[in-house]
């Protein structure tokens, strides 16, 4: 072993020293917060504290620890808001606990138990950075991999097992900033200049493998738009971009390729391809018919060019519960 790797191993000691005592740091403090926020919530109830005392109370701890920043009468509500929000939900204590304040800030106002615990997982999964995960909040995430979930569910008979949260119906790319009008090539090198973004949107299971990634097929060359490998599902995702509607002809070019990635590329011990068909735009009936005999795991998405409506794709998910419950209901 040479010196300069002798070295190194100890700088991985230092950092690994440096994130633990970071960890445990960021425990202290988010279990702080949570005791003053229990700490003020029992105040109001018992001796009838209101905003001028806890303004007062944020004035006091100025003046007792003027070295301790965070404690703003605005900080104080919050952390009580904070208690508030979980005091019932013990379930999610080791989740919050995992995360930092301002994770949690972004996390904890949101409005349904469902929507919070999702974030929650979603943020120690993925390890999000603050802004990123304020970029899945903003994208309506949640609302849209639950909506994406019951739209697949059809299509389980082709899809691997595990599929659950991890391809979408709608895909959104705004940073992008595409302009109105558009070609594939453009769309295909934004979203390589993009990749990180990209990446972000996809989930971090997935692995860049290539851009217009070359198959051979008897004499002749193809190239796929874009080629993933999805690490917990063990198999190659292929995506094909469209500026335009979906079209049923659009699938047997993916299929195509998807037979060819199975044949030539992919390993033994993998599954079978997956393709995505990345639209403009769908119709959902139509979708359906071009899907109801395909035999291979081919899904139709579409992109959208802004952040969407949140209270719209809320609406789509209650409709959606609502569809659902109909349904079983007939077949009782």
């Amino acid at each position: 072993m040479t010196i300069e790797k002798q070295f190194t191993e100890v700088i991985v000691l230092i950092q690994k020293a440096h994130y633990n005592a970071y960890k445990a740091v960021n425990t202290e403090l988010i279990n702080l917060y949570w005791e003053i926020g229990k700490y003020i919530t029992e105040r109001i109830k018992s001796e009838g504290w209101g905003k001028s005392i806890v303004t007062q109370l944020a004035n006091f701890i100025q003046i007792q620890q003027p070295e301790s920043k965070g404690f703003s009468d605005k900080n104080l509500w919050r952390m009580k808001r904070f208690y508030q929000t979980y005091a019932d939900f013990p379930k999610l204590t080791t989740l919050w606990r995992g995360l930092s304040w301002s994770h949690n800030c972004l996390i904890f106002p949101l409005k349904t138990e469902e929507e919070r615990e999702f974030y929650l997982n979603l943020a120690h999964k993925e390890k999000y950075t603050v802004r990123e995960l304020e970029r899945q909040i903003n994208a309506s995430y949640f609302e849209r991999t639950l909506l994406s979930n019951i739209k697949l569910s059809t299509l389980s008979r082709v899809l691997p097992e595990g599929f659950e949260n991890i391809f979408k119906e709608n895909y959104v790319l705004e940073f992008l900033n595409l302009p109105e009008q558009y070609s594939e090539t453009d769309l295909q090198k934004g979203l390589i200049k993009q990749m990180k973004h990209f990446l972000l949107e996809l989930g971090k299971d997935f692995l860049f493998m290539g851009q217009e990634y070359r198959l051979q097929v008897g004499n002749k060359d193809f190239f796929i738009d874009l080629l993933f490998y999805h690490r917990s599902l063990q198999c190659l995702v292929a995506f094909e971009l469209k500026t335009t509607d979906f079209s049923p002809e659009h699938l047997g070019q993916l299929n195509f390729y998807l037979e060819a990635l199975d044949r030539d590329v992919k390993n033994q011990n993998e599954n079978p391809s997956i393709g995505i068909l990345l639209c403009k735009g769908k119709d959902d009936e139509v979708v359906e018919y071009a899907l109801s005999r395909n035999l291979s795991p081919t899904l139709v998405s579409q992109y959208e060019r802004l952040l969407p409506n949140k209270k719209i794709l809320q609406n789509k998910l209650h409709q959606l519960f609502e569809d659902w419950e109909d349904k079983n209901e007939e077949k009782l």
